[in-house]
């Protein structure tokens, strides 16, 4: 059973990054119309021109790497600070709050349960050389 939901983890959240990272060179889903405070963010944040080409790249290398199961590691470490933003983001536009918590639960899953040990030395505060 731990397999399975592991394996669905890995999935769905590979499948999260990889599509919409790919959304955001192919346009192939809408985007929402935002307003408010959300609308000030992600504008300001496009006017650094590699802003979303960068961001858009490492959710599809990240997601492709969950989605095969290699370098898993590497991908939550890359992934981190983007689901951290997402979470943060969605408390200006409420409406993919329930998407947020999703990707921050199975990140979370991931890193904490799933791959704790790959981790268990980056929490050492004097590792040794």
């Amino acid at each position: 059973m731990k397999a399975k939901i592991d394996l669905g983890a890995h999935l769905l959240l590979g499948a999260v990054f990889f599509v919409f990272g790919l959304n955001g060179f192919f346009e192939f889903l809408p985007v929402p119309e935002l307003d408010g405070r959300a609308a000030e963010y992600m504008s300001g944040l496009a006017t650094a021109p590699y802003f979303f080409p960068v961001l858009k790249v490492v959710e599809v290398l990240a997601g492709a790497m969950l989605l095969l199961r290699r370098f898993v590691p590497l991908a939550l470490v890359l992934l981190a600070p983007v689901v951290v933003q997402i979470l943060l983001f969605h408390t200006m536009a409420p409406e993919g709050l329930p998407v947020a918590v999703l990707v921050t639960a199975l990140t979370a899953y991931l890193g904490f349960f799933v791959y704790r040990d790959s981790f268990r030395t980056v929490l050492l505060s004097r590792p040794e050389i």
